[in-house]
C-alpha cells in the first residue's frame, strides 16, 4: 500500500511534469483528491517515539503494554493503542522465544560490588519439607555488604502481592537500597512487585 505521502509527491510530479491539473493527475493515479490535499494536524510525536526505543533497549523483554505502563507512570498522556502502533512501526515486537544459539550474546550488567550498607540486596526462596511432607518456602532477603538476613518468612505459597508486602515492611525498617538481586521466578516478575 502506498503511504499518502508518497501519493502527494507523486501526483504534483505528474502536474509539474505534464502541466496537467490536479483533477486530472488525481484521476490518472487513482488517488482520492481529499488525500492530495489533506494536511494531518497529529502532534510530532518524535519525542515519545525516542523515549518508547530508550525503554525498549533498557528493558529488552518487556513488550509494548509494559512499555505502555512505564509511561503512564511517567506521565505521557497516550492509550495502548497509540504504543502500539508506534511499537510496531519502530519494528521493536519481541520474539516470542528467542533462538537457542544466541543466549550467550544476550547483554549481561556487570555485577556491582556491595560497597556499604544498603547498597544492594539479594532475594531468593528457599524450598523445604516437613515431616508430614508438607512443602515450604522461605522468602529469604540479605544485605549483601553486612550479610545480615532482613526478611526470613516462610509459608507454603507466595504470590507476587506476599513478596511486595515482605519487602515493603523490611524497607520500612532498614531503609531503601540502591539495587535489589533477584531471579527471574513469578513473585519477582510480576506486575505486583513492579
Amino acid at each position: 500500500m502506498v503511504k499518502p505521502d508518497q501519493q502527494r509527491k507523486t501526483v504534483k510530479h505528474l502536474m509539474f511534469a505534464y502541466k496537467v491539473s490536479e483533477r486530472r493527475a488525481c484521476q490518472v493515479l487513482k488517488v482520492w483528491r481529499s488525500v492530495f490535499r489533506y494536511l494531518s494536524i497529529a502532534k510530532d510525536q518524535a519525542y515519545l517515539i525516542k523515549r518508547i526505543r530508550e525503554i525498549a533497549s533498557i528493558r529488552t523483554r518487556y513488550g509494548y503494554r509494559r512499555i505502555h505502563i512505564l509511561l503512564k507512570r511517567e506521565g505521557w498522556p497516550v492509550n495502548h493503542k497509540r504504543i502500539y502502533r508506534l511499537y510496531r512501526r519502530e519494528d521493536l515486537q519481541m520474539r516470542l522465544k528467542p533462538p537457542r544459539r544466541r543466549v550467550s550474546v544476550k547483554i549481561r550488567q556487570e555485577r556491582t560490588m556491595a560497597v556499604r550498607k544498603n547498597a544492594c540486596w539479594s532475594m531468593d526462596f528457599v524450598t523445604d519439607e516437613l515431616f508430614d511432607g508438607c512443602r515450604i518456602r522461605i522468602l529469604t532477603i540479605v544485605d549483601n555488604f553486612t550479610r545480615e538476613s532482613l526478611c526470613a518468612s516462610a509459608r507454603q505459597r507466595f504470590k507476587g502481592v506476599d513478596v511486595a508486602d515482605a519487602l515493603s515492611s523490611v524497607i520500612q525498617e532498614h531503609g531503601v537500597p540502591e539495587t535489589i538481586k533477584v531471579d527471574n521466578g513469578p513473585e519477582f516478575i510480576s506486575k505486583e512487585m513492579d
